[in-house]
């Protein structure tokens, strides 16, 4: 018997771009509530990113635009003219949840602040997700991952080895984190609807979450002289049981073992140095004190590279040591562990199976929601118009002034099914 969806009833307006809130929006949608994306009629920009991200860029199989859009309905809206917000405001009355990323500049043209919106919908759950904010000298600054999430919170500007260069970054990092936040915060504000009547306006940023996620190290910051300033290399690391180590294969294993000196006699049997067990100079507290932290990464740097990562791992599983190899993406894909979790689940597409992955979060009583895909651009529009009350004599003249748009009307800007052989074609040829 198929259990009912926790969020089922839930209806969740969307209007945003890009990865962060529609991740928040996936969300609600995963467990069952209605979400409802509005796009200008050219589309979420994510639509057409794929071959900058090293995958296809058709419209018929976008994994990305499908990991951060499955199971909603989309609409394409002109929302400068009056009657496309007219159709906004009507959605807008029958939603429990508004989720947007524009700043709130662009918004207050077109009446779309909470403030504009509180007293006409008393009960809304208004999310609002920017780079840094909606105060402070830099609220109206454009704010992305890469640079908001990752170079302005201090987290690329630290975290690389000492005299290299910032790490490559990757899309969605920033984001991901910031819209899980969002959804934490707008859950947080529906159960108060429920039970007030009285919806709230709830705020998150990429910096603050940023921030948030570096507060252990930021917060230690203060404490000057007392520890290793950022960036540091890893033949300096504060705690020589919590860095990576190379195999004699080319591969670096990660450690993590916070109390030294618990795991101190247990560990260095492990490497073939039961000779230093006793060894006082070799004491967390000697190790800081004296500097020794390069002499005895040095030692353990030795152990490590006379097996292979495959043999490490099975006499620190065998121990009980927390480690982990470092793999890189096409070994995550391949990891019976994380198939086991249901992180990824398997989804055909034209040009054959792929792995997908599901949001980090399962309930045990509820039906696991099969993988869904993303709606083509403005696949919804006129159904959901048809649900709100509009005949067909408005839908018509409507359409013809460009007041929505449908999927037939912006087909040529994605291209046909057709076009998915080819796509076949040239990846057997790789």
């Amino acid at each position: 018997m198929s259990v009912k969806k926790p969020l089922e009833g839930v209806r969740v307006i969307e209007m945003s771009t890009f990865i962060a809130v529609p991740a928040t929006a996936r969300f609600f949608a995963e467990f069952g509530a209605e979400v409802i994306k509005i796009e200008p009629k050219g589309g979420d920009a994510v639509r057409f990113n794929g071959v900058s991200e090293g995958r296809l860029g058709s419209p018929y199989e976008n994994t990305t635009f499908d990991l951060e859009n499955a199971h909603k309905k989309g609409i394409i809206l002109n929302l400068k003219a009056e009657e496309g917000r007219e159709v906004l405001f009507k959605l807008l009355e029958t939603a429990d949840v508004f989720l947007t990323n524009w700043r709130p500049q662009a918004l207050a043209k077109l009446g779309l602040t909470y403030e504009q919106l509180k007293d006409k919908f008393p009960k809304l759950v208004y999310g609002s997700l920017t780079g840094y904010g909606e105060v402070g000298p830099d609220q109206d600054l454009p704010g992305y991952d890469f640079t908001a999430f990752w170079a302005r919170s201090g987290m690329l500007g630290t975290m690389y080895q000492k005299d290299s260069e910032p790490n490559n970054l990757i899309p969605g990092i920033g984001d991901h984190t910031a819209g899980m936040n969002l959804a934490a915060g707008c859950m947080v504000a529906l159960h108060k609807a429920r039970e007030t009547g009285v919806g709230d306006k709830v705020l998150v940023n990429l910096l603050h979450s940023a921030i948030f996620a570096q507060a252990i190290s930021i917060q230690a910051a203060q404490y000057k002289g007392m520890g290793k300033q950022y960036p540091i290399s890893r033949k300096e690391a504060e705690n020589p049981f919590n860095n990576t180590y190379k195999s004699a294969d080319g591969k670096y294993i990660q450690i993590s073992m916070p109390p030294f000196d618990l795991f101190y006699p247990k560990f260095m049997p492990l490497i073939g140095r039961e000779d230093l067990v006793g060894n006082e100079r070799y004491l967390m507290s000697s190790i800081i004190k004296n500097n020794l932290n390069s002499e005895f990464i040095a030692i353990v740097e030795e152990a490590f590279a006379k097996k292979t990562a495959a043999e490490w791992a099975q006499i620190l599983t065998a121990a009980d040591v927390p480690f982990a190899v470092c793999a890189v993406w096409e070994e995550v894909l391949e990891d019976e562990q994380a198939w086991a979790i249901n992180a990824f689940e398997s989804v055909d597409y034209p040009t054959g199976k792929r792995a997908m992955i599901r949001q980090p979060i399962e309930l045990t009583e509820s039906d696991k929601r099969p993988y869904g895909k993303a709606p083509m651009l403005g696949e919804h529009t006129e159904e959901i118009l048809k649900e709100l009350g509009y005949d067909t004599a408005t839908m018509a003249a409507w359409h013809e002034a460009g007041i929505y748009n449908t999927f037939e009307d912006v087909k040529h800007k994605v291209g046909n099914l057709d076009a998915v052989a080819e796509l076949k074609e040239l990846l057997s040829n790789k």
